[in-house]
């Protein structure tokens, strides 16, 4: 539909908007609290997570350092799918159906595409 096409920056800053949000409340959860029970223990590789998450994810909401937050973010959302989700187990464990990850395999390439990207509209980053 070529009446849409006029409003992609447009979408793609709410993507971008929404999903640093989204993931912003997943590190609040870990590091805060915010409406979970679990909280990891301080310095634990989960605890490093949820901090790149509370932190990156507003930075990409806003999008400030928009590329770096992303990439950082799309990297440890790799590492969770393939060291938390997969365990690179042989078979049917590597589809995000089975082993649970979509969230992480989709986030990492949401992240991805956003650190490519950058904040393009609607962001602190400063425009070059």
């Amino acid at each position: 539909m070529k009446q849409l096409a006029k409003y992609s920056d447009q979408a793609y800053a709410l993507l971008r908007i929404v999903a640093g949000f989204m993931f912003s409340f997943h590190g609040a959860q870990k590091i805060l609290g915010i409406l979970s029970d679990f909280q990891p223990q301080m310095g634990t590789q989960i605890w490093f997570g949820g901090l790149i998450e509370l932190i990156g994810g507003l930075l990409i909401m806003v999008g400030l350092q928009t590329r770096w937050a992303a990439f950082i973010c799309s990297g440890e959302m790799a590492v969770a799918y393939f060291q938390f989700h997969w365990k690179f187990q042989l078979g049917p464990e590597f589809f995000p159906a089975i082993n649970k990850g979509e969230p992480a395999a989709l986030y990492a390439f949401i992240f991805l595409l956003i650190a490519c990207r950058g904040g393009v509209m609607w962001c602190l980053d400063k425009k070059k």
